[in-house]
């Protein structure tokens, strides 16, 4: 572990922490007007966070210790999954302690908390919010998964950082196994992100709302800290389709002028992403719910093609 590397780790972790309710902002703003909505200001997420940081949290009065410990252990987890994706540099101390399925572990761990706390209270909405976010990701964890395999299997490593430094010194071209698993993470970042066309983060119908329904119950910092991690998954599945698909200007090790530009290629790129995340929510329409398992399978399907075409076409590690 070197001076460098815990820089680049505490650096990672704040531009986690602090662009994240940016680029939610900037999806808000390209949604509305693409919709030809008066769009909100850019930086309203931080605004909001700010207010419900100073309003008093109201808590159920048979809620137990998991309602209250659920909102910390989801913002822990989504941060610690934001700061081991090497979006800045690949020489990260925390990036070494967990690999691909450790970072689906952590997702994991999110949704079973945020889950249960929003049964632990009893009302109708959160249960039916609770389960269907367990459907979802019963069947998305899956997925991404074997997206993260395809890359595994041409790097050689299940290693994030691995990944990164393999991908990115590879010639320029379309690899055909990316281009399934491409398509394949788009579609579980949109149901695991509560996009449209799987949920509608906008709206407050009771029968079609998902994550909204387990969210119902909280206020003050714990609802601050929910929308906040929210906002940082968004984040880490953005940093995900990076660091897979265009991993090209990610500092390496001991090279402390890429560093300093790696932050600017980061935010150029989340603003294409976002655009692009924005562009296709608006083309899109909310599916009904029944029809969420096949698209999630859809999505397994891709990915486990990317894998089969990895293995047909025998493409070495790089």
């Amino acid at each position: 572990m070197t001076i460098h590397g815990l820089f680049a780790q505490l650096l990672e972790i704040l531009a986690a922490l602090a662009l994240a309710p940016l680029l939610t902002g900037w999806v808000n703003q390209w949604r509305a007007w693409l919709q030809n909505r008066t769009a909100p200001g850019l930086l309203q997420p931080y605004r909001l966070l700010h207010k419900l940081f100073h309003k008093e949290s109201v808590v159920a009065e048979h809620a137990s210790a998991v309602f209250r410990v659920a909102p910390y252990v989801v913002f822990g987890c989504m941060a610690l999954a934001s700061s081991i994706i090497p979006t800045l540099s690949t020489d990260l101390p925390l990036s070494r302690a967990a690999d691909a399925i450790a970072l689906v572990g952590l997702f994991a761990l999110a949704r079973v908390f945020i889950s249960l706390a929003a049964m632990d209270i009893g009302t109708s909405f959160g249960t039916l919010g609770a389960r269907r976010e367990m459907l979802i990701g019963f069947l998305a964890e899956p997925a991404l998964l074997m997206v993260l395999f395809s890359a595994s299997l041409i790097s050689g490593s299940t290693s994030l950082t691995t990944m990164v430094e393999t991908l990115a010194h590879r010639d320029l071209a379309i690899h055909p196994a990316l281009a399934f698993a491409g398509v394949a993470f788009t579609m579980v970042s949109l149901a695991e992100n509560a996009r449209v066309p799987v949920d509608n983060p906008a709206t407050h119908l009771e029968l079609t709302m998902i994550h909204e329904a387990m969210i119902l119950e909280y206020s003050g910092r714990h609802l601050a800290l929910i929308e906040w991690a929210a906002s940082l998954k968004l984040f880490a599945y953005s940093c995900i389709g990076l660091a897979l698909f265009a991993p090209w200007g990610v500092a390496e090790a001991q090279a402390p002028l890429e560093l300093l530009l790696a932050l600017p290629v980061l935010v150029g790129k989340l603003a294409i992403g976002g655009i692009a995340l924005a562009v296709l929510e608006t083309l899109s329409a909310k599916m009904r719910i029944f029809r969420v398992p096949e698209f999630l399978a859809t999505a397994f399907l891709l990915a486990v093609i990317g894998l089969l075409v990895h293995i047909l076409l025998g493409t070495g590690v790089a």
